[in-house]
């Protein structure tokens, strides 16, 4: 309760009983909401990549850590691109670009193919961006999953 009863019941010194607050803040409800929160977000958050369906190219390249996010291109098995989950024609992606990018040519953009569209298709996208004074440009492609048959046969030898 939020408060305690000070005094006592009968007897010759009896008082009235009077209601002492308590000065603490019950934080249970606020630590309740919190851990809610923190289970959306740790659920959702995987869910916020870019949300246009594509088969990468498996590779052995190592993974790029960067702390900033950078602004992602992908081309789907259609041949549209998007620029993260909008769609953009080929002749609105520069001046698109400039004003995602504030005008900063050294903006990390990373390009995401379909493995089943056309090479020259990615080149394109590629080559449109890099003449529009993008330099930073760096191909998407998926690690190869290993099996469980060939790690054995790697640490047998």
């Amino acid at each position: 309760m939020a408060s305690e009863f000070i005094g006592r019941v009968g007897g010759p010194g009896h008082r009235r009983r009077t209601y002492k607050p308590l000065s603490e803040i019950n934080v249970t409800p606020f630590v309740d909401v919190m851990l809610v929160l923190l289970i959306v977000f740790m659920v959702t958050a995987p869910l916020l990549t870019v949300g246009v369906p594509v088969e990468l190219p498996k590779t052995q390249a190592k993974a790029i850590a960067d702390a900033q996010e950078p602004l992602v291109i992908s081309v789907n098995a259609l041949g549209q691109i998007f620029i993260q989950d909008t769609e953009v024609p080929v002749e609105n992606l520069v001046p698109r670009l400039r004003a995602i990018t504030e005008n900063k040519p050294d903006t990390r953009i990373y390009l995401r193919g379909d493995r089943s569209i056309a090479y020259g298709r990615i080149m394109e996208v590629m080559g449109t961006v890099n003449v529009a004074g993008f330099t930073r440009v760096a191909l998407v492609s998926e690690l190869p999953k290993r099996s469980a048959g060939a790690d054995k046969t790697k640490k047998k030898n």
